[in-house]
């Protein structure tokens, strides 16, 4: 980056400063582009960070800036279009609508250990998982930076909740929106702004192997999660088209050469769907497939999608499943299901709402 020029400013379709998706440094250079000194930069991400609608609400910056900056810069935020509160277990699942008419889906869950908020990376997923309500054979587009991070900003102040973890597990694929995930991570762990490390952010993938060696170059505190659903190839094809890319071999040599880099415990994810991939024989070859290798299995009882043939697996089949992993010495759990009257499923809210608006 070069100070003094524009040529590098991140920007709006519009043409506008994205201020949201800059780091402190970026701001610095887009403050000496309206003549503004740098100390400035650090004034304004403090603000961005607070969940700012209005330039002037920038108390501490002169009138004269905060007009430049409403005519040349974009404060983003997304309006709530649809939101969801579980009376089960106080989950609340929100449909946030973006600024080019597009929508997205954020849920803030309720732990002992503190508040969680699973984020959308992308508006839809072409990945094609068929369990997972996300998939659109139309238009898919990469959220920005300051699209994620408002997620963060608007849910936690919306529900008058702190959140202290992130999972990256909502609509999209992280791997497949790189860029600007890695972007946000610096955005939403920076010490100037909401300060949440990485040891308490999660990002999921359903295994776009390159990035994972991107990912694990570099050497992030974060957990990585893998989608895996599948101890063979010839079951998670069925239902993961990304596997015939990157068949199960090259996957594992992924996260066990990730693990050697970074360190970090990789966590499974492993959605339990009745007669298909619950057996004892799949729990067999999911033992021999990650042996070895340090490892959390999440068993996850499936969330039924209206029109797929999928089931999920019944109580007492998980929790076979899950004693005979324990058995093998594997560090296997079952995920507490939350939300469960309120579209939790990743995008069945927002499948609803987008068909609704066709019509």
């Amino acid at each position: 980056m070069n100070a003094g020029t524009t040529e590098t400013i991140r920007t709006t379709p519009e043409g506008k400063a994205d201020l949201k998706s800059m780091l402190p440094q970026e701001l610095e250079q887009y403050m000496a582009s309206v003549g503004q000194p740098p100390y400035r930069a650090n004034q304004v991400f403090r603000w961005l960070s607070q969940g700012i609608t209005d330039f002037d609400q920038m108390s501490d910056l002169p009138k004269s800036l905060r007009e430049t900056l409403a005519q040349t810069a974009d404060l983003g935020g997304p309006r709530i279009a649809r939101k969801q509160v579980s009376k089960r277990d106080g989950t609340v699942k929100y449909l946030f609508g973006l600024a080019d008419g597009n929508c997205v889906e954020t849920v803030v869950m309720q732990y002992a250990h503190g508040n969680s908020v699973c984020l959308s990376t992308q508006a839809g997923c072409h990945m094609g998982c068929a369990f997972c309500a996300s998939f659109e054979k139309g238009e898919t587009r990469n959220l920005t930076p300051a699209e994620i991070l408002d997620q963060v900003i608007f849910a936690g102040l919306d529900s008058g909740l702190s959140i202290s973890n992130i999972v990256l597990m909502g609509t999209g694929e992280p791997l497949d929106n790189y860029d600007n995930v890695i972007q946000f991570l610096r955005l939403v762990g920076h010490e100037r702004g909401l300060r949440i490390g990485m040891r308490h952010i999660s990002l999921s993938t359903c295994g776009l192997v390159p990035r994972i060696y991107d990912l694990a170059a570099l050497k992030l505190q974060l957990t990585l999660s893998v989608s895996l659903h599948a101890p063979t190839d010839e079951i998670r094809s069925q239902i993961m088209p990304i596997n015939n890319k990157y068949p199960l071999a090259q996957l594992i040599r992924a996260c066990r050469d990730y693990f050697e880099t970074t360190g970090r415990r990789i966590s499974f994810e492993y959605a339990m769907i009745a007669g298909l991939n619950d057996g004892r024989d799949c729990a067999q070859a999911l033992c021999g497939l990650l042996r070895g290798l340090p490892c959390h299995i999440n068993l996850i009882p499936l969330n039924h999608v209206e029109g797929s043939p999928l089931k999920p697996s019944g109580r007492e089949t998980v929790r076979r499943f899950q004693q005979y992993l324990q058995g093998r010495g594997f560090n296997a759990t079952v995920r507490r299901s939350l939300g469960g009257d309120i579209d939790a499923s990743c995008g069945q809210l927002r499948r609803k709402a987008m068909a609704g608006k066709k019509d």
